[in-house]
C-alpha cells in the first residue's frame, strides 16, 4: 500500500468515526527538513575516534571464528 492509498483509507475511517481528516502525505515535509537543517547548523556532527563499527573489545567484531561459524561467546 502506498502513501496515497493509506491516506484514502485513513480519511475514510476518520469520516466514519466523525473525526477530523488526517493531513495529506508530504504536507509537513518542508517544515521537517527545515527544522532538521536548522538543528544541523546549531549542532554540527562531531568526529568519532576509532574506526567505525568497532566496539573496542577483542572478540566482538562480528567476524566468524576459524571454524567458519560465528557464536556470541567468540568460541
Amino acid at each position: 500500500m502506498d502513501a496515497i492509498q493509506q491516506h484514502m483509507l485513513d480519511t475514510y475511517r476518520a469520516a466514519r468515526l466523525a473525526e477530523p481528516a488526517p493531513p495529506p502525505p508530504g504536507r509537513h515535509d518542508r517544515s521537517v527538513l527545515r527544522d532538521l537543517y536548522r538543528h544541523w547548523l546549531t549542532h554540527p556532527p562531531t568526529r568519532r575516534s576509532g574506526k567505525p563499527g568497532r566496539s573496542g573489545k577483542p572478540g566482538e567484531s562480528g567476524t566468524p571464528s576459524p571454524s567458519g561459524h560465528s557464536s556470541p561467546s567468540g568460541v
